[in-house]
């Protein structure tokens, strides 16, 4: 039976171990303004862009070099009504060998079409896994947010509303 969870995935030529230490590295392919660690279990990290999206995440599991699952405690979105959208959901990435190739499959558990937020959100990740996060597992560099810097339509859209 499929899910209708959002899950993209990635098969890229390095490492499984470069894929991991990316992955945990979300200030180098989602936003350089998250605060607190990123890659310590049990640890909380908090995210924003402007005051268009405000989230705190936590790191529930880290098994080295195959997965990392986040849990959303806290969220805001500027742009929806219903203000419990993310909050509970799991995000995970798995990794895994194909062949001579490394897997990477994404999954945000819980965002599902049915939410406000799904189709801002669906760009957004896909954004950020298929260009961002895979441009910084093959060459070191990802394309993140920023506070002057939005890398998706929508984020260049509901930034400057407020301005």
């Amino acid at each position: 039976m499929s899910t209708p969870d959002f899950t993209t995935t990635l098969l890229v030529d390095q490492t499984t171990k470069q894929v991991f230490d990316a992955i945990n590295n979300p200030r180098g392919w989602w936003s350089e303004e998250i605060e607190g660690p990123t890659d310590k279990l049990n640890e909380a990290f908090n995210y924003h862009f402007q005051d268009v999206h405000i989230c705190k995440i936590k790191v529930i599991e880290l098994v080295p070099d195959q997965k990392v699952v986040w849990q959303v405690l806290e969220n805001y979105f500027k742009f929806t009504t219903d203000k419990t959208e993310w909050i509970g959901n799991t995000i995970s990435f798995e990794i895994s060998k194909e062949g001579n190739k490394t897997q990477m499959k994404f999954t945000h558990h819980g965002l599902v079409p049915a939410y406000e937020c799904y189709d801002i959100c669906h760009d957004a990740w896909t954004t950020y896994i298929q260009n961002s996060l895979r441009n910084l597992i093959a060459t070191g560099k990802g394309m993140p947010n920023g506070k002057e810097k939005p890398q998706t339509e929508d984020e260049k859209r509901l930034g400057s509303e407020g301005k």
